[in-house]
């Protein structure tokens, strides 16, 4: 009996594989921004399922490129250096004290932490934030948020030059302003920028929910940027939810082909996503 189970596991998995294919052909040499909420970096199993399916999908051809969060990672360190932070509507000011903690755990502890679990399934990748060879020029989001800033531009040379080095760019959510300042700028924006600077064919947004849903609270598996638009406008859209809609309306707008929100605690989530027929989450498309 143990043999038979074997056999029909085996057998499932090649099925599996043969019908992958197709989705493997369709995004050979594809460019896939990928942001990872801190929420959705989960534990250290987690981090390494994602790891490997980042590895995969660059063994098969695809040129991944992470860009990750790390609020929970920042919240607990500046809780246990007794800084504390003021908001404005809702959103924390960066101040030069603060920016201190925030450049040293996401280009520190977070980032080193996905490069160290990619290498460690046999990737290449590389841990850079925007500031690096200008990647990301900011501008002040907002006097009152202090060193908030948002990308004015995208110099994507250094992510094309670790491309053709089969290396993976994990890439920390800060950038340089125009006078040499440190800005931290909100991953799903560094996201949909990267994204929309290299045209890449899908940005998948990684979250701790399982895509858009609609007003009976049932996931929304295909939306066109006209009915995105609507929910929002009618309130079912709302929260935390905009933002990130909002990426995705900006990247498409940028050129990406497709943008899903999906949910990042799901094993295997961006390998169902894409080599799939069923996908995951929520997809986005132009109309």
């Amino acid at each position: 009996m143990k043999t038979q189970s074997m056999n029909r596991d085996w057998i499932a998995t090649a099925r599996t594989l043969s019908e992958a294919l197709p989705y493997l052909q369709r995004y050979d040499g594809a460019i896939v921004v990928i942001k990872l909420g801190g929420h959705a970096m989960g534990s250290d199993a987690a981090m390494e399922t994602f790891a490997r399916d980042v590895v995969l999908m660059r063994q098969v051809g695809i040129n991944p490129v992470i860009v990750h969060g790390g609020g929970p990672m920042i919240n607990a360190m500046l809780d246990k250096l007794q800084i504390a932070s003021e908001f404005v509507h809702g959103k924390r000011v960066t101040d030069a004290k603060t920016m201190e903690v925030v450049e040293m755990v996401l280009s520190g502890r977070v980032n080193k932490r996905i490069v160290q679990a990619i290498n460690a399934q046999g990737g290449r990748a590389v841990g850079l934030s925007g500031k690096d060879a200008n990647l990301l020029i900011c501008d002040q989001t907002d006097a009152a948020l202090g060193l908030v800033g948002t990308p004015a531009e995208v110099d994507t040379t250094v992510l094309k030059t670790l491309f053709e080095s089969d290396m993976i760019p994990v890439i920390a959510p800060l950038g340089s302003g125009r006078e040499g300042e440190t800005f931290n700028i909100n991953g799903d924006t560094v996201a949909g920028s990267i994204a929309a600077a290299l045209t890449a064919d899908r940005l998948l947004l990684l979250t701790d929910v399982s895509g858009v849903k609609n007003a009976d609270g049932e996931v929304l598996t295909e939306l066109t940027a006209d009915k995105i638009r609507t929910l929002t406008r009618n309130g079912v859209i709302a929260g935390g939810m905009i933002p990130k809609t909002e990426t995705a309306l900006a990247a498409i707008d940028g050129g990406v082909r497709a943008v899903v929100i999906l949910d990042g605690r799901a094993p295997n989530a961006c390998l169902l996503e894409l080599f799939t027929e069923h996908g995951a989450g929520s997809l986005i498309r132009a109309d």
